[in-house]
């Protein structure tokens, strides 16, 4: 047949109507769905180990020689329903292919999981007489249905991803619509054909219709449980924050040892440099700094059983480093275009040159108050200036570095001491002193730290806070 679609995919759960959505297209002379042809266990409908010429340990096999002979049928446009735990390289093959209509079905999570729950306990999976029902009362269990929710928001969520990355639409419809004449008859102008219903197939009944407090025994419980689920993801942090690529170049390995530092901007970085040349017992020029992805592959497989590492560091003290660093003191490290639109766009009052008799503790207080202020609108992209990796989130870093390799530890600079004697120690070796690392600024972090200056950082840094658990800075931790 012509039209812009050869074949359809219904992505759908079990219990949620997609029995009566397939009997209901195939009323449709045009079209016929063969039902979960990708179900691992049966082919189409259950206890069916055969389609068209194709059997299980075939289609197992090829999965795509069964899609092609569905797809042979010149009479009619051919369909099947698929379910998130079916066969997935036919799901990768139909969300990128544009030939195939999706039609999405979808169903209140609690009534799919009651649904559910009932048909396994009566062993009754479809009705076509309501002479024949069975009924039973389900206990609602909060851990179980957690899991029902998650698998069916994944899936909806990868459907909907693959949808927008493909310049794709689909066909949606929620359970109460495949009742609706007028819908179907929507989804078959949808699909391309002209045919059209004047009622809605009778044969798959309802086979539980009562409320949901008859269904289940301890409907209270299950009440105060779901108010507790965050359904909607209000507790989500927005990010709006540019993904990062691996940077490469920026790794340091050593000689003699199988051992790779993977640094994060305004981390510990020349300290922990140092402590790996004192380690190896070298100097700075038997270190590596200068990879790229094809010199590093190259590293990984001489070095065989290698370790990979990156030290995050509080959020306030790396701030505090990228702002003298980068922008409060003129020099070689000074982002001086950025610091001159910070002083002219975010009135941060810094003098041009140092030393300044008149930048003061509450001058500087002032300044990283309101540096704080733009980095958070700037990770959230509502600024015109880029998002450098000196005050880029550590978890967007990190989740950059992991594009190319993961690290066997991310280690936390508040307990890298210890951290170091256990890496030293795969090695046979003792670990060297960490040496301090000094900040050349004109007022220090610990005479500034309060809880102010951590609530303006945290509110730029939520996500990191979040994903390891910073703590607000104590006084040594603030010198």
């Amino acid at each position: 047949m012509a039209g812009r679609f050869n074949y359809f995919v219904i992505f759908a759960g079990m219990r949620t109507g997609s029995n009566f959505l397939e009997e209901n297209l195939n009323d449709f002379s045009e079209l016929h769905c063969y039902g979960e042809v990708f179900n691992p266990h049966f082919i189409g409908h259950a206890k069916q180990t055969e389609l068209l010429g194709v059997s299980l340990r075939d289609r197992e096999t090829d999965p795509f020689a069964l899609l092609s002979r569905m797809r042979g049928d010149s009479e009619r446009i051919p369909g099947f329903r698929f379910f998130h735990d079916h066969d997935p390289r036919i799901k990768l093959h139909c969300l990128a292919d544009p030939a195939c209509a999706k039609i999405i079905l979808t169903r209140n999570p609690v009534e799919t999981y009651v649904s559910l729950e009932i048909a396994r306990l009566t062993g009754q999976w479809r009705l076509g007489d309501g002479k024949g029902a069975k009924t039973a009362q389900i206990r609602f269990e909060p851990e179980e249905f957690k899991r029902h929710l998650a698998d069916r928001n994944g899936f909806q969520l990868e459907l909907s991803r693959a949808l927008q990355t493909s310049g794709q639409t689909a066909f949606y419809l929620d359970y109460h619509d495949i009742g609706q004449v007028d819908v179907l008859n929507g989804l078959a102008r949808f699909l391309g054909i002209e045919e059209q219903k004047k009622s809605t197939s009778q044969t798959t009944k309802k086979q539980n219709p009562q409320p949901l407090n008859e269904k289940v025994s301890n409907y209270d419980e299950m009440s105060n449980a779901l108010a507790s689920i965050d359904q909607f993801n209000l507790s989500r942090t927005p990010n709006f924050e540019p993904g990062r690529g691996p940077s490469v170049p920026s790794y340091v390995t050593i000689a003699h040892l199988p051992l790779l530092f993977m640094p994060i901007k305004c981390g510990p970085v020349e300290s922990i440099v140092t402590w790996m040349s004192e380690l190896a017992d070298v100097d700075g020029a038997e270190m590596n700094d200068r990879f790229t992805q094809k010199t590093l592959r190259n590293w990984k497989r001489q070095s065989g059983r290698h370790q990979c590492f990156s030290v995050v560091r509080h959020p306030v003290r790396r701030l505090h480093l990228a702002f003298a660093k980068h922008i409060l003191l003129p020099g070689p490290d000074c982002y001086s275009d950025i610091r001159e639109t910070l002083r002219k766009t975010r009135n941060i009052d810094i003098p041009d040159s140092f030393p300044d008799q008149t930048y003061d503790r509450n001058a500087h207080r002032g300044a990283f108050l309101k540096f704080a202020e733009f980095v958070k609108s700037n990770l959230a992209a509502q600024t015109s200036i880029r998002v450098d990796a000196a005050w880029a989130s550590q978890s967007e870093i990190l989740k950059g570095i992991g594009q190319f390799i993961i690290p066997d530890h991310v280690f936390r600079e508040d307990e890298i001491a210890s951290d170091l004697a256990y890496l030293a120690g795969k090695f046979g070796k003792e670990s060297p002193d960490l040496q301090p690392e000094t900040i050349d600024c004109p007022v220090s972090l610990a005479e500034i730290y309060d809880e102010e200056v951590e609530a303006a950082v945290r509110a730029a840094y939520q996500k990191d806070y979040m994903m390891f658990g910073f703590e607000p800075l104590g006084r040594d931790q603030a010198a």
